[in-house]
């Protein structure tokens, strides 16, 4: 079947996260900045979370540029990413609003973890359907950023009982390394035509 109707699905799922994301952003009950004071974890746990999904949905994209059909496997591997990004607005509030501390900084982690390990499954199912000579397995390769993004997930998790702080860090360092989008993808179909 057509990849179609897997990627517009996927980006009005991720479309409407975003939108319930801005959605939870209050409004300060004052005209000063003082009153913007108590709102800036909640911000700056939105524009986190704002930017995982821009890279998300920025990397989905280049995923299915490199294929051509999808399967059953598929659609229920692209379903199970969607569950985890879809619990990203909940651990997002919950985090901001209790400014970053240890169980909600945890509970962030085990999302950004969980959507991790569900990209990395919907990107091996898609190598598998297309076969191991495909453009997108050529341009995953060994997935050096993928794997090291679930290590760096794991580690927070644990830190973050310790350090919060420490552990946040550790989910902007993985965003930061994946804000740049991925090139091996583009620079793969472009070396190898369709």
């Amino acid at each position: 079947m057509g990849k179609g109707r897997l990627e517009a699905f996927s980006d009005g799922v991720i479309a409407i996260i975003i939108t319930i994301m801005a959605l939870e952003l209050k409004t300060p009950h004052g005209a000063d900045w003082a009153a913007l004071r108590p709102l800036i974890p909640v911000f700056l746990s939105y524009v986190l979370s704002f930017v995982f999904l821009g890279i998300y949905w920025n990397n989905h994209h280049h995923l299915l540029q490199a294929i051509r059909h999808v399967n059953g496997r598929i659609l229920w591997a692209n379903l199970h990413l969607l569950f985890w990004l879809s619990l990203i607005p909940f651990t997002t509030g919950w985090m901001g609003e209790n400014r970053f501390s240890a169980w909600p900084v945890a509970v962030y982690g085990a999302v950004l973890l969980g959507a991790a390990c569900a990209y990395f499954i919907l990107t091996r199912a898609l190598i598998s359907h297309h076969g191991r000579d495909s453009t997108l397995a050529a341009a995953v390769g060994r997935d050096f950023k993928g794997k090291v993004s679930i290590l760096f997930y794991a580690a927070a998790i644990s830190i973050s009982f310790w350090t919060p702080w420490l552990a946040c860090a550790l989910y902007v360092l993985v965003a930061v390394m994946w804000l740049i989008p991925d090139r091996r993808i583009e620079k793969t179909l472009a070396e190898r035509p369709s």
